[in-house]
């Protein structure tokens, strides 16, 4: 009877060791006995390129190339405007002074021009015109409403204690300088907008993300109102930018734009 060939001899040479139950290493797949089946006592040639990859050695580690630091990182941590490497606490780039930071825009810079502008209006404003003053100014509030009644236009529907009237300047490229309007005391600034566009047969592009918007702007400062405040909160201000009978401005503006630069060119007269 023929003698069975059972197990395998190790390879490690020194050893050679036949082992009826071999092991075989899943990183080199080499054959060995109990003694050097780990990855250590047969030096894994796998596990020497990986340590020799991922080690600390100064051919794996990336220094950090701004001035004067001395951080080292075990991955490269490059920026993508100027690809250099950093550490990170260097890696954004205001913290390494990039040299591709971008500077501001020039139309950045306008809209900054114009909010100081608009500033220095109100700063240089009269603050009070003296009782006397006061008095004319509402007298005239009240005559104007009495007017705005008789000719304004808007949602027939509305309670008559919600309405809130307007002398509504239109953008400059409408074919109507104003038009008398009237609009629920409850709704929105946006609202407002929309119902007046509608009113006035203007293009209306608010939910396009890229085109001019039309805002409802303050009739002294030209400041663009916030679309989601109401006219009931507006309207309750001690010094409210906003009156019954009184005038708004409505104008198309840039995204970035804070209000209409000249609300003169809306009333010549005043």
């Amino acid at each position: 009877m023929a003698e069975l060939d059972i197990g395998k001899h190790c390879e490690v040479e020194s050893c050679n060791q036949k082992d009826f139950l071999p092991f075989v290493c899943d990183h080199c797949s080499a054959v060995f006995c109990l003694e050097h089946r780990s990855r250590d006592s047969h030096s894994c040639p796998e596990v020497s390129v990986k340590r020799d990859i991922s080690g600390s050695g100064s051919s794996t580690s990336y220094p950090c190339t701004f001035e004067n630091c001395k951080g080292r990182e075990l991955l490269p941590v490059v920026c993508p405007q100027c690809q250099k490497h950093f550490c990170l606490a260097h890696r954004h780039q205001d913290d390494h002074k990039c040299e591709k930071l971008e500077t501001p825009k020039p139309r950045m810079l306008a809209t900054q021009e114009l909010v100081q502008k608009i500033v220095e209006s109100k700063k240089n404003a009269p603050t009070s015109r003296g009782r006397k003053g006061a008095k004319n100014s509402a007298t005239a509030a009240k005559v104007a409403l009495m007017k705005l009644k008789l000719h304004a236009s808007g949602d027939k529907g509305l309670p008559q204690t919600e309405r809130t009237y307007f002398q509504v300047f239109l953008p400059k490229e409408a074919n109507v300088s104003s038009l008398p309007m009237f609009f629920s005391s409850k709704w929105s600034v946006g609202k407002v907008v929309d119902s007046a566009s509608s009113q006035a047969s203007l293009k209306n592009n608010n939910n396009v993300l890229t085109a001019r918007k039309l805002r409802l702007c303050h009739p002294e400062t030209g400041e663009a109102l916030k679309m989601d405040a109401s006219l009931q909160s507006l309207l309750s201000l001690p010094h409210s930018p906003l009156y019954n009978g009184g005038n708004v401005i409505l104008e198309y503006l840039d995204n970035e734009s804070p209000g209409v630069e000249d609300v003169t060119a809306y009333f010549p007269s005043s």
